[in-house]
């Protein structure tokens, strides 16, 4: 006996993809995100495209997966998508140790982060 399915958590008119472990912290892959926030997704793939932030790349190929979700699973018109939401979320941290003077030593800290993009299909009212 299978479980009853789970409700959807996004409308009928969205799609959404996570990458869960990006090599960068938080707060700088946040102003990439803002960046793309609210645009249509040709204009939001050009705008990482030419961006001079390493981690451009990896947001790019999020949207990209977002888009793919869209047009493949929920049958929406990908020339009518909008980033509805881009939002950012800490994850792991790698400690490490560096050998400083003295015997000492000092705690580097590498952090991930985790990025989430919501497409939404823009009506024809907006």
């Amino acid at each position: 006996m299978s479980q009853s399915k789970q409700p959807r958590r996004l409308a009928a008119s969205a799609a959404m993809c996570k990458v869960r472990t990006l090599r960068t912290s938080a707060r700088k892959l946040n102003l990439v995100a803002q960046s793309i926030r609210g645009l249509k997704v040709q204009r939001a793939l050009n705008e990482l495209e030419f961006s001079h932030k390493r981690i451009a790349i990896d947001v790019r190929k999020a949207l990209y997966s977002a888009i793919s979700n869209a047009e493949n699973n929920h049958n929406l018109d990908i020339d009518s998508l909008v980033v509805s939401e881009a939002y950012v979320g800490k994850n792991l941290v790698m400690k490490r140790f560096s050998a400083r003077a003295r015997g000492r030593a000092s705690r580097i800290e590498k952090p991930f982060s985790e990025i989430t993009i919501v497409v939404r299909e823009q009506g024809e009212a907006a």
